[in-house]
């Protein structure tokens, strides 16, 4: 599968380090295959990055027409609209069937090519507003890590490019191999695209929050009960609203939200690597019947449970 990053002048380093990290060098777990990483200059002339050395393409925009993942890693402002030459070679790699990803400030070149016209898409949290501001038809969520949608893919800023392209290699090779990449890369196997950019706590700070973090654990090793918020609040001997509170601090979600999509990734685990019936599934993760499992799974993955185990399966 053949991956092509944008590169251009004045771009930041680490941006365009991040794809090249995840899928240039070959981390093929067993005999799985790998991606086929290709930098291309999105503009002619020398390309400087904002760190003042350069960079040396050997390849073009043209490396896009045979692109099955094409990368705008970032963009230098989100007042200058793209070279057209980019812009049309990211249309036309749409149009034929690539994904295409723009990280970070990235979603702004993928607005300006008309890629999100309609679409739900999210950046940095800090230019969301612009975004949704200079391009009105794009539903633009700034809370969240990334978003796909009808083969776009647009992620928030900085390490949530990481966390962007490794869902990437999960969606493309499972979350065997995903998981084996974040262990060499020493960061975590999966962050959901719904978890928030920015959370004012993110990491507990003393003894409430170090018992929510044990709840949590609790809490996930239980997805098959019936686990009201009223229960886990006396749990922790805290008041409903207290316990809502703290939590939200914790982890920028409400309990319904969070529980809900422990829910959802434990019974993605269970369609990947197990032959159990969707019934069998979802009493055991917690939603009672296979009618409600479906609805959830399908407004928060965007696709049935068959079609995610299809594609997906182990």
């Amino acid at each position: 599968m053949k991956v092509a990053v944008i590169a251009f002048n004045d771009i930041s380093p680490f941006h365009l380090s991040v794809p090249c990290l995840v899928f240039g060098k070959d981390r093929r777990v067993g005999d799985s295959p790998w991606f086929d990483l290709v930098v291309c200059a999105g503009e002619d002339g020398v390309l400087i990055t904002n760190a003042g050395f350069a960079i040396h393409c050997d390849h073009g925009l043209d490396q896009l027409a045979g692109a099955d993942i094409v990368i705008v890693p970032s963009w230098r402002d989100v007042a200058e609209p793209p070279p057209d030459a980019l812009v049309e070679a990211l249309k036309a790699a749409h149009a034929r069937g690539a994904l295409v990803v723009g990280l970070c400030l990235g979603a702004f070149v993928l607005a300006h090519a008309g890629l999100l016209c309609g679409k739900r898409a999210t950046t940095h949290w800090a230019w969301a507003a612009h975004l949704a501001r200079d391009f009105p038809r794009i539903e633009v969520d700034p809370k969240v890590l990334y978003v796909e949608a009808e083969q776009i893919l647009t992620s928030a800023g900085v390490a949530a490019g990481l966390d962007c392209c490794i869902h990437i290699v999960r969606r493309t090779y499972g979350r065997e191999v995903a998981n084996a990449l974040a262990r060499q890369l020493l960061v975590s196997p999966h962050r959901d695209g719904g978890q928030a950019q920015f959370i004012s706590q993110p990491v507990p700070q003393g003894a409430g929050d170090h018992r929510l973090g044990l709840l949590m654990d609790w809490l996930r090793a239980n997805l098959d009960q019936p686990l009201s918020i009223d229960q886990v609040a006396t749990k922790l001997a805290m008041s409903r609203r207290s316990f809502t509170r703290h939590f939200k601090q914790l982890t920028g979600s409400t309990f319904g939200s969070w529980l809900t999509n422990e829910r959802i990734k434990a019974v993605q685990l269970q369609l990947e690597t197990t032959h159990h019936s969707i019934e069998t599934i979802a009493y055991s993760c917690g939603f009672g019947t296979s009618l409600s499992l479906r609805q959830h799974f399908s407004s928060i993955v965007g696709v049935s449970p068959t079609t995610y185990r299809k594609a997906y399966h182990q």
